[in-house]
Parts: C-alpha cells; structure tokens; sequence
C-alpha cells in the first residue's frame, strides 16, 4: 500500500502500526473504489486483473471480493463474472437507523458528563481540517474527514469499535452521499451542522445536540429521490 505523508498536527496523519493481511489490504482499496464510485455500480470487476494490479496472487483478491459480497457491495456470479452492486436503499435507510441510534447516544453521553466533553478536541481538530478542505474546495479529502469527526465522537466514548460495525454496513449510504456531496451548499450544510454537534456539546445542551444530529444525518436520505433521477444507472 502507498504511504502518505502528513504534518505532525495533523490529526488524519498520526502514525499507526497496522498488521492486517493482504486480503485486509485489497478488501479495504476495493472497498474505498466502490464506495468513491471511481468503480460504478453495474461495473464488472475481473478478479485477475486486479491482482495483477496490486501484484498479488489472486487468493487474497478472491477472500477481499467475497467480504465485500457479504457487505452487499458486490454481486460475485459463480463462474461467470463479478458485478459492482447497485445502490440499494432499503439497505441505506437500515444503516442509517443504526448510525442515528449510535450516533444520539454517542452525543448524549458526551453533552451530558463535564468531564467527558474535553475529548471532543479531536473533533474540534478535524472540523478545522474540514474548513481547510472546503476553502482548497477538495471535496476527496472533506469527505475523509467527515467520516474521521463522526468516527472521533465514538472514540471519545470508547465505542469506535461501533463505528468500525457501521463503516462495515454503509457502503450504499456512502455512495448515496458521494453522489449529493457535490450538490450546491451541501458541504456548508454539513459544516454546519458539525459545528452545532460540537457547540451543543459543550454547552451541555441535550435537546440542541439531539436536534443537531437527527437535522445533519436526515440530509442525504431526504434528497434520496432527487439523486436518483439524477443518476439512474446506478440503483
């Protein structure tokens, strides 16, 4: 895998010791290009291929694809051929009630212990990122960081394995707001709402961080028609 490099203050850049199998590896690249669209629903993926892409034998290529059929972002036909899935929003409508469910609960415990409302810094942090992101008008890594301020309130609770549980159910829901990050002030609208959760926080306000979290993660499920009249090939 590339290596990327970052400052030191930059929290998206800490230095992490990971030891994950190369099937771990491909599963998560694979997963990141579906996710990203940059391999579209209804795309044959060939599994030779892309072993020959990462210079890999095509077992592992094979354990990543079948994990990612188990995670409904791929259609794998048995001797024939294997299929990008279709964005399924059933499925998207289910993670979401998950991640809403998590997600209050995560809030409400953060607004209502002084003492635990101190280790929303990290997400004070990448929230200024995600300023930076929008002004450079990089929209790739604004949506990185997105997933990194919802992932560092879990983390602030000691649930980020949770998080990790609805990373690994959202890949229609993340696709859905792939294709509405580029709608006009959606991306404001998300930064505002981060800075809501994180103020509502901090003052200990329970309703405005109950109101905060149901208004920003009801967004892209609102407009669920509107982007599939705009992208109909893809559901």
């Amino acid at each position: 895998m590339i290596a990327t490099s970052g400052g030191l203050a930059d929290p998206t850049h800490r230095p992490r010791i990971r030891r994950v199998s190369v099937s771990q590896q491909i599963h998560e690249a694979l997963r990141e290009r579906i996710v990203s669209l940059e391999f579209a629903p209804g795309q044959n993926l060939s599994r030779g291929e892309i072993a020959d892409y990462y210079g890999v034998s095509q077992t592992p290529v094979r354990d990543a694809m079948l994990k990612l059929e188990e995670e409904g972002l791929l259609i794998i036909f048995p001797q024939s051929k294997t299929e990008v899935s279709k964005i399924d929003v059933g499925q998207a409508r289910e993670t979401q009630f998950l991640r809403l469910s998590v997600e209050l609960e995560v809030t409400r415990r953060l607004a209502e212990d002084a003492a635990a409302r101190d280790k929303i810094a990290p997400a004070r942090e990448i929230f200024v990122l995600q300023e930076a992101a929008l002004a450079a008008s990089d929209l790739e890594r604004f949506s990185h960081l997105d997933r990194l301020f919802h992932r560092a309130l879990c983390e602030a609770v000691g649930v980020a394995n949770l998080w990790t549980l609805i990373t690994a159910r959202s890949g229609h829901i993340d696709r859905l707001r792939k294709l509405n990050l580029p709608e006009p002030g959606k991306p404001n609208n998300i930064l505002l709402y981060h800075g809501r959760i994180l103020d509502a926080i901090a003052a200990g306000d329970l309703a405005a961080t109950e109101t905060a979290v149901r208004e920003h993660l009801s967004g892209t499920l609102a407009s669920v028609d509107h982007i599939m009249a705009r992208h109909p090939r893809f559901f």
